[in-house]
Protein backbone atom coordinates (compact mmCIF):
# COMPACT_ATOMS: atom_id res chain seq x y z
CA UNK A 1 0.00 0.00 0.00
CA UNK A 2 1.18 2.98 -0.88
CA UNK A 3 2.23 6.32 1.64
CA UNK A 4 1.62 9.50 0.84
CA UNK A 5 3.39 12.35 2.39
CA UNK A 6 3.32 16.23 1.86
CA UNK A 7 5.95 18.08 2.32
CA UNK A 8 4.95 21.45 3.41
CA UNK A 9 5.80 24.93 5.30
CA UNK A 10 3.62 27.85 4.58
CA UNK A 11 7.21 30.25 5.19
CA UNK A 12 9.02 30.21 1.49
CA UNK A 13 12.82 29.78 0.87
CA UNK A 14 12.60 26.14 3.53
CA UNK A 15 13.90 23.57 1.23
CA UNK A 16 10.46 22.30 0.48
CA UNK A 17 11.01 21.47 -2.91
CA UNK A 18 14.43 20.20 -2.90
CA UNK A 19 13.63 18.06 -0.38
CA UNK A 20 10.82 17.02 -2.24
CA UNK A 21 12.42 16.55 -5.75
CA UNK A 22 15.80 15.32 -4.14
CA UNK A 23 14.04 12.87 -1.51
CA UNK A 24 11.80 11.52 -4.25
CA UNK A 25 15.09 10.72 -6.36
CA UNK A 26 17.14 9.23 -3.01
CA UNK A 27 14.14 6.81 -2.79
CA UNK A 28 14.02 5.85 -6.54
CA UNK A 29 17.68 4.82 -6.61
CA UNK A 30 16.76 3.04 -3.37
CA UNK A 31 14.60 0.80 -5.77
CA UNK A 32 11.51 2.44 -4.21
CA UNK A 33 8.99 3.40 -7.13
CA UNK A 34 8.00 6.94 -6.52
CA UNK A 35 5.48 9.14 -7.63
CA UNK A 36 6.12 13.55 -6.74
CA UNK A 37 3.09 15.62 -7.67
CA UNK A 38 3.79 19.53 -7.91
CA UNK A 39 1.20 21.07 -6.06
CA UNK A 40 3.10 24.58 -6.57
CA UNK A 41 2.03 27.10 -8.95
CA UNK A 42 5.89 28.15 -8.90
CA UNK A 43 6.44 24.71 -10.51
CA UNK A 44 10.00 24.59 -9.03
CA UNK A 45 9.47 20.50 -8.95
CA UNK A 46 8.88 20.13 -12.41
CA UNK A 47 11.47 22.14 -14.09
CA UNK A 48 13.64 20.76 -11.46
CA UNK A 49 13.22 17.12 -12.92
CA UNK A 50 13.55 18.53 -16.62
CA UNK A 51 10.29 19.28 -17.36
CA UNK A 52 9.43 22.04 -20.01
CA UNK A 53 6.42 23.68 -18.38
CA UNK A 54 5.25 25.66 -20.87
CA UNK A 55 4.72 22.06 -22.26
CA UNK A 56 2.50 21.29 -19.36
CA UNK A 57 -1.12 20.19 -20.89
CA UNK A 58 -2.31 17.88 -18.07
CA UNK A 59 -1.01 18.21 -14.72
CA UNK A 60 -2.07 19.26 -11.26
CA UNK A 61 -4.23 21.82 -12.23
CA UNK A 62 -6.69 19.61 -14.25
CA UNK A 63 -5.90 17.28 -11.23
CA UNK A 64 -8.13 18.66 -8.89
CA UNK A 65 -10.76 19.88 -11.39
CA UNK A 66 -11.35 16.25 -12.48
CA UNK A 67 -10.80 17.13 -15.73
CA UNK A 68 -8.23 14.26 -15.99
CA UNK A 69 -7.49 11.15 -14.11
CA UNK A 70 -4.28 10.56 -12.34
CA UNK A 71 -2.83 7.79 -14.89
CA UNK A 72 -3.30 10.62 -17.51
CA UNK A 73 -1.45 13.25 -15.94
CA UNK A 74 1.68 11.56 -14.96
CA UNK A 75 4.66 11.93 -16.73
CA UNK A 76 8.00 10.24 -16.63
CA UNK A 77 11.24 11.87 -15.25
CA UNK A 78 15.09 11.47 -16.27
CA UNK A 79 15.28 9.99 -12.10
CA UNK A 80 15.20 6.23 -11.73
CA UNK A 81 11.33 5.06 -10.57
CA UNK A 82 10.29 8.85 -10.21
CA UNK A 83 7.57 9.48 -12.07
CA UNK A 84 5.59 13.35 -12.18
CA UNK A 85 2.43 14.93 -11.98
CA UNK A 86 3.46 18.29 -12.80
CA UNK A 87 2.49 22.18 -12.22
CA UNK A 88 1.86 25.17 -14.31
CA UNK A 89 1.00 28.90 -13.10
CA UNK A 90 -2.45 28.12 -13.92
CA UNK A 91 -3.09 26.35 -10.56
CA UNK A 92 -2.60 29.54 -8.87
CA UNK A 93 -6.88 30.03 -10.52
CA UNK A 94 -7.61 26.67 -8.66
CA UNK A 95 -7.92 28.33 -5.41
CA UNK A 96 -10.75 30.46 -6.72
CA UNK A 97 -12.53 27.52 -8.54
CA UNK A 98 -12.46 25.31 -5.70
CA UNK A 99 -14.08 27.09 -3.38
CA UNK A 100 -17.45 27.36 -4.30
CA UNK A 101 -17.13 23.17 -5.01
CA UNK A 102 -18.62 20.20 -2.40
CA UNK A 103 -15.72 18.68 -1.20
CA UNK A 104 -13.16 20.77 -2.13
CA UNK A 105 -10.52 19.96 0.68
CA UNK A 106 -11.18 16.05 -1.20
CA UNK A 107 -10.39 16.82 -4.79
CA UNK A 108 -6.70 15.20 -4.44
CA UNK A 109 -7.88 12.88 -2.22
CA UNK A 110 -10.23 11.17 -4.37
CA UNK A 111 -8.51 11.74 -7.69
CA UNK A 112 -5.29 9.57 -5.72
CA UNK A 113 -7.33 7.02 -4.66
CA UNK A 114 -7.29 4.55 -7.84
CA UNK A 115 -3.25 5.13 -8.28
CA UNK A 116 -2.24 5.35 -4.49
CA UNK A 117 -1.41 1.68 -4.47
CA UNK A 118 0.79 1.57 -7.74
CA UNK A 119 3.79 3.72 -6.09
CA UNK A 120 5.31 2.98 -2.69
CA UNK A 121 5.57 6.42 -2.02
CA UNK A 122 3.81 9.88 -3.16
CA UNK A 123 5.10 12.93 -2.47
CA UNK A 124 3.54 16.11 -2.96
CA UNK A 125 5.62 19.46 -2.93
CA UNK A 126 3.26 22.03 -1.15
CA UNK A 127 3.37 25.78 -1.78
CA UNK A 128 4.32 28.18 0.63
CA UNK A 129 0.72 28.72 2.18
CA UNK A 130 -1.96 27.47 4.09
CA UNK A 131 -4.50 28.37 1.03
CA UNK A 132 -6.64 25.42 -0.45
CA UNK A 133 -4.35 23.33 -2.48
CA UNK A 134 -1.87 22.76 0.21
CA UNK A 135 -4.98 21.44 2.49
CA UNK A 136 -5.55 19.34 -0.43
CA UNK A 137 -2.46 17.83 0.29
CA UNK A 138 -2.70 17.86 3.64
CA UNK A 139 -6.41 16.29 3.41
CA UNK A 140 -4.80 13.22 0.63
CA UNK A 141 -1.55 12.67 3.25
CA UNK A 142 -0.68 9.89 5.42
CA UNK A 143 2.23 12.46 6.90
CA UNK A 144 3.71 15.03 6.49
CA UNK A 145 7.31 16.71 6.39
CA UNK A 146 8.26 19.80 8.05
CA UNK A 147 11.27 21.57 6.49
CA UNK A 148 12.62 24.12 8.67
CA UNK A 149 15.64 26.28 7.78
CA UNK A 150 18.30 26.72 10.22
CA UNK A 151 18.43 30.36 10.25
CA UNK A 152 16.85 33.22 12.68
CA UNK A 153 12.91 33.04 12.49
CA UNK A 154 13.11 29.56 11.65
CA UNK A 155 9.71 28.68 14.03
CA UNK A 156 8.09 31.92 13.16
CA UNK A 157 4.97 30.47 11.74
CA UNK A 158 5.88 27.05 12.67
CA UNK A 159 2.93 26.89 15.55
CA UNK A 160 0.45 28.02 13.43
CA UNK A 161 1.06 25.45 10.57
CA UNK A 162 1.09 22.93 13.20
CA UNK A 163 -2.29 24.07 14.62
CA UNK A 164 -3.45 23.40 11.18
CA UNK A 165 -2.31 20.26 10.74
CA UNK A 166 -4.48 19.43 14.55
CA UNK A 167 -7.50 20.90 12.75
CA UNK A 168 -7.20 18.79 10.02
CA UNK A 169 -6.43 16.00 11.87
CA UNK A 170 -9.91 16.61 13.99
CA UNK A 171 -12.15 17.45 10.74
CA UNK A 172 -10.91 15.96 7.87
CA UNK A 173 -8.27 13.42 8.27
CA UNK A 174 -7.56 11.49 11.47
CA UNK A 175 -4.65 9.43 10.21
CA UNK A 176 -2.51 12.22 9.14
CA UNK A 177 1.25 12.19 11.05
CA UNK A 178 3.74 14.24 11.35
CA UNK A 179 6.76 12.21 9.41
CA UNK A 180 9.23 14.58 11.08
CA UNK A 181 10.93 18.22 11.40
CA UNK A 182 13.63 18.22 8.40
CA UNK A 183 16.40 20.53 9.31
CA UNK A 184 17.95 22.27 6.18
CA UNK A 185 20.41 24.67 4.92
CA UNK A 186 22.65 24.14 8.11
CA UNK A 187 26.34 25.08 8.39
CA UNK A 188 28.35 23.58 11.33
CA UNK A 189 30.25 26.81 10.93
CA UNK A 190 27.60 29.36 12.27
CA UNK A 191 26.87 29.58 15.90
CA UNK A 192 23.20 30.48 14.47
CA UNK A 193 22.94 27.34 12.80
CA UNK A 194 23.64 25.42 15.87
CA UNK A 195 21.26 27.20 18.38
CA UNK A 196 18.60 26.55 16.01
CA UNK A 197 19.44 22.75 15.85
CA UNK A 198 19.62 22.88 19.58
CA UNK A 199 16.33 24.85 19.79
CA UNK A 200 14.36 22.71 17.45
CA UNK A 201 15.64 19.23 19.21
CA UNK A 202 15.15 21.18 22.58
CA UNK A 203 11.35 21.71 21.60
CA UNK A 204 10.42 18.75 19.49
CA UNK A 205 12.70 16.10 20.38
CA UNK A 206 11.51 12.46 18.35
CA UNK A 207 9.62 14.70 15.98
CA UNK A 208 13.03 15.57 14.49
CA UNK A 209 14.71 13.77 12.11
CA UNK A 210 18.36 12.72 12.82
CA UNK A 211 19.63 13.65 9.39
CA UNK A 212 20.56 16.98 8.66
CA UNK A 213 20.39 18.67 5.40
CA UNK A 214 23.33 20.50 5.07
CA UNK A 215 24.64 23.88 3.12
CA UNK A 216 26.20 22.68 -0.25
CA UNK A 217 27.15 24.70 -3.73
CA UNK A 218 26.01 21.97 -5.52
CA UNK A 219 22.50 21.07 -3.97
CA UNK A 220 21.51 24.65 -5.91
CA UNK A 221 23.26 24.58 -8.60
CA UNK A 222 21.24 20.96 -9.65
CA UNK A 223 17.93 22.61 -10.19
CA UNK A 224 19.12 24.82 -13.07
CA UNK A 225 19.96 21.56 -14.94
CA UNK A 226 17.09 20.11 -14.39
CA UNK A 227 18.23 17.22 -12.41
CA UNK A 228 18.27 16.14 -9.10
CA UNK A 229 21.62 16.38 -6.60
CA UNK A 230 21.86 12.42 -6.69
CA UNK A 231 21.71 12.72 -11.06
CA UNK A 232 23.80 16.20 -10.70
CA UNK A 233 26.52 15.02 -8.41
CA UNK A 234 26.02 11.56 -6.56
CA UNK A 235 29.14 12.09 -4.50
CA UNK A 236 28.32 15.64 -3.02
CA UNK A 237 26.91 16.44 0.13
CA UNK A 238 23.70 17.14 -0.21
CA UNK A 239 23.19 14.00 -2.52
CA UNK A 240 24.45 11.75 0.82
CA UNK A 241 22.17 13.85 2.95
CA UNK A 242 19.28 13.28 0.78
CA UNK A 243 20.31 9.43 0.73
CA UNK A 244 20.10 9.15 3.93
CA UNK A 245 17.09 10.98 4.59
CA UNK A 246 15.48 8.07 2.50
CA UNK A 247 16.37 5.35 4.72
CA UNK A 248 15.98 6.94 8.01
CA UNK A 249 12.47 7.47 6.39
CA UNK A 250 12.54 3.45 5.45
CA UNK A 251 14.46 2.31 8.21
CA UNK A 252 11.33 4.30 10.26
CA UNK A 253 8.62 3.22 8.50
CA UNK A 254 9.95 -0.96 8.78
CA UNK A 255 9.78 0.12 12.31
CA UNK A 256 6.90 0.83 12.83
CA UNK A 257 5.38 -1.83 10.38
CA UNK A 258 4.39 0.54 7.84
CA UNK A 259 6.58 -0.84 5.05
CA UNK A 260 5.75 -1.08 1.80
Amino acid sequence: MGKIIAIANQKGGVGKTTTTVNLAAALGVLEKKVLLIDADPQANASSGLGIAIEDVEHGTYQLLEHAVTAKDAIVETNSPNVSLIPAHIDLVAIEIELVDKMNREYMLKEALAKIKDDFDYILIDCAPSLGLITLNALVAANSVIIPIQCEYFALEGLGKLLNTIKSIQNIHNAELDIEGLLLTMYDSRLRLSNQVVEEVKKHFQDMVFKTIIQRNVRLSEAPSYGESIIAYDATSRGAVNYINLANEILKNHNKDGKSN
